[in-house]
């Protein structure tokens, strides 16, 4: 499917100040009678061929799709809910205060599984564990941690081998790395001694999952702890150097959702677009399958996803925020 690749600053007139983008794309440009806006944190190879074949199926629809992250998805879309159409983010937690805040348009004619929806205004799409993703080469000779208690174990036996070469999420900044590490902590205190065990080794903080990967492959890091499985088996020159590790202690399954703005001017559009995400789950795309379909079930074995609850919004709350970032803080950066 023929589409556009622009990498530019956007200003969106409502504002009047410029947007930059970590991907802009626009699919089908040429003779579409609407175009809807879909703002992502989802990375473009990931998610072009369901756009492609929306687009396939909708020759009169056209998709501008725009990446940025996690955090800064939930900040643009509460200052200008107008320029957007639909909203599709990994960070379960900021997806559902939107909607609970109002900004999601309910959608009562779309099908969904009960546990995959909220209000019939939040979708979820996929569902991908976090995984701990490490570069081979490090670990040669040695076993391979199978667990968060033998990830630590490996980091304090030989801590001239992973000093600084440990990566994890800026929990500050990652909408994403925030709701993994706070489901972390809900499981077991075993997150805070690896914390504590990463700030030691002088641990590196990134935005994103793609950018931890970058580091992995090249041995920048040896080790990259919740990284998006997804994103390193997308990565499949990688494959010989990379190795992907879900934590047999306890698993952090997030689930990837999508809304439609209550202040779309184009809502069937929009609507028609979720359902095509939705269907999704029993008509899998050609060329998709690095976004796995939602499932209660990994490889046969119980990994049940973060459910979408009121509860998920708890360390949004102002000053449960603060003091887990203070706590994480103090774990991770030893000044």
């Amino acid at each position: 499917m023929r589409y556009l690749i622009v990498l530019v600053l956007v200003c969106l007139g409502s504002t009047g100040w410029a947007q930059n983008w970590e991907d802009r794309q626009v699919f089908n440009d040429t003779d579409a009678a609407t175009t809807l806006r879909i703002i992502s944190s989802t990375d473009t190879d990931l998610f072009a061929p369901l756009i492609d074949t929306f687009v396939a199926r909708n020759p009169d629809i056209a998709i501008e799709y725009l990446v940025t992250g996690t955090a800064d998805i939930d900040l643009r879309f509460r200052n200008t809910p107008e320029a957007f159409d639909i909203a599709i983010s990994s960070a379960m937690d900021l997806q559902l205060k939107l909607v609970n805040d109002g900004y999601a348009l309910p959608l009562e004619n779309v099908a969904h599984l009960p546990w995959a929806e909220w209000r019939q205004s939040l979708f979820a799409f996929t569902s991908e564990p976090a995984a701990i993703v490490i570069n081979r080469a490090a670990f040669d000779g040695m076993a391979i941690p199978q667990s968060r208690q033998e990830l630590i174990e490996a980091l304090r036996a030989r801590p001239d081998v992973f000093r600084n070469r440990v990566g994890t999420y800026d929990v500050r900044q990652s909408g994403l790395g925030y709701l993994f590490a706070t489901q972390d902590a809900r499981a077991s205190e075993t997150f805070w001694r690896l914390m504590e065990v990463m700030g030691g080794l002088d641990v590196r903080l990134y935005c994103c999952s793609g950018d931890m990967i970058d580091d992995l492959t090249d041995g920048t890091i040896a080790v990259a702890y919740n990284v998006l499985g997804s994103y390193a088996e997308a990565r499949a020159e990688s494959q010989s150097t990379l190795e992907i590790i879900l934590p047999s202690d306890f698993p952090t399954t997030m689930m990837r959702t999508a809304f439609v703005s209550r202040a779309t001017k184009k809502p069937q559009t929009a609507a028609q677009f979720i359902q095509f995400l939705v269907s999704y789950q029993s008509s899998p795309v050609d060329g998709a399958g690095l976004l796995p379909l939602l499932s209660e079930k990994e490889n046969g074995a119980e990994r049940r996803a973060i459910a979408l609850e009121p509860a998920l919004m708890t360390f949004l709350d102002r000053l449960k925020r603060n003091k887990f970032l203070s706590e994480w803080e103090s774990a991770l950066i030893q000044k």
